[in-house]
């Protein structure tokens, strides 16, 4: 199977010809996305993808169920693991993170992102930047919290909502730092181009385009074909 893998923004992509594409922000975030061929094709942890989220809980004997733990322990690939038989809410677990954690990650609904609200539901992305906040108690605890709210800008991103929210005191990107001496080739882009011409890709050619990919830019992204 062909596939592509090259460097865009601060991601590191893997594409595909049958239309499989992965993402990895190189630390806590990786995102799977499929062509519309897959719909109602695929089934697991990650749901069918059949465009309706209220059942994507469907077990591997395809009961749709309510419990997060009776769906996860049912697609477990070996019988020797014991089932996960409880949840623990990572605030409750680490108080002292909560009120940092909710301060912080209120920037998802705050005036920053009001030109996305309405097409991308803010508050699940809130509650989930609340909990790996709260969860990351053992060092990289801002790591936690910027990749969960570059999750929300990318979903903007995706829907051609641009929103440039970092700062230099919130999730800075310090692209400037790897210009050469006298010259200004990286420069930080909170929508980067779809595809990009390149020395390693001169056609400017992608097996899918990518909208809106936040990070570093410039001349002489990584483009590697590989065939297997």
């Amino acid at each position: 199977m062909p596939f592509q893998i090259r460097s865009m923004g601060i991601y590191l992509v893997v594409d595909t010809t049958v239309g499989l594409i992965l993402m990895w922000d190189k630390k806590t975030s990786i995102f799977i996305k499929l062509s519309p061929s897959f719909q109602g094709h695929v089934c697991g942890l990650c749901g069918n993808y059949d465009g309706n989220g209220n059942n994507d809980f469907t077990t591997r004997s395809q009961s749709v169920v309510g419990n997060v733990l009776e769906f996860a322990n049912s697609w477990k690939v070996s019988s020797n693991c014991p089932n996960a038989n409880r949840t623990k809410d990572p605030c409750t677990a680490n108080p002292y993170r909560k009120a940092w954690a909710q301060k912080q990650c209120s920037i998802i609904t705050s005036e920053v992102f009001t030109k996305c609200h309405s097409q991308v539901e803010p508050n699940e992305y809130y509650q989930a930047c609340v909990d790996d906040a709260c969860a990351c108690d053992t060092g990289g605890d801002c790591e936690c919290f910027c990749t969960a709210v570059a999750a929300y800008a990318q979903a903007c991103n995706e829907l051609d909502i641009c929103i440039s929210w970092r700062t230099p005191s919130i999730c800075p990107l310090f692209c400037d730092y790897y210009n050469p001496q006298g010259e200004c080739e990286w420069h930080y882009k909170p929508c980067g181009a779809p595809c990009m011409k390149t020395c390693y890709n001169p056609s400017g050619n992608c097996l899918h385009e990518l909208r809106g990919l936040e990070g570093k830019h410039n001349y002489a992204h990584l483009i590697l074909l590989i065939k297997s």
